[in-house]
């Protein structure tokens, strides 16, 4: 399969804790902060945040693909993504909850679309078999 996209994000300085990121087309430049919770200022995106907002955008994709090809028509669709840092044992580690919720399905339908998408999304396909991923799918 050739390629088709290709993202280029330079980071400079310190990283998690006072990096600056910035996109090749530079329609995204922010600065990078540890969370409060990881004994930061909090002032700024950090990692995680940036991950769970590609994954989470990606896997509403994959839920519309996976809808149109059953020619599901979807009413809304919306998405929780939380990615958590742990560590343990010395070593850092992610594990992520992708918490969705479709309208214009019943539950069942709702559940099917979450696993279908969930084989689609190339974010779900990196991190399959190397971080814990809990999909929670609600009909609203």
């Amino acid at each position: 399969m050739p390629n088709i996209y290709t993202a280029v994000v330079n980071v400079t300085g310190e990283g998690r804790n006072g990096g600056r990121v910035q996109s090749s087309d530079r329609l995204l430049e922010t600065t990078l902060s540890l969370p409060k919770e990881l004994g930061g200022a909090g002032t700024a995106t950090n990692p995680e945040q940036l991950f769970a907002a590609g994954w989470g955008s990606c896997f509403l994709g994959a839920v519309r693909r996976a809808a149109a090809d059953r020619k599901v028509k979807l009413t809304s669709t919306e998405i929780d993504v939380e990615m958590t840092l742990d560590h343990s044992d010395g070593e850092y580690s992610l594990a992520a909850v992708l918490n969705l919720e479709l309208g214009g399905v019943d539950q069942d339908k709702a559940t099917e679309l979450a696993n279908a998408a969930h084989q689609l999304c190339p974010y779900s396909k990196a991190t399959r078999g190397n971080i814990p991923v809990t999909i929670n799918a609600t009909a609203v």
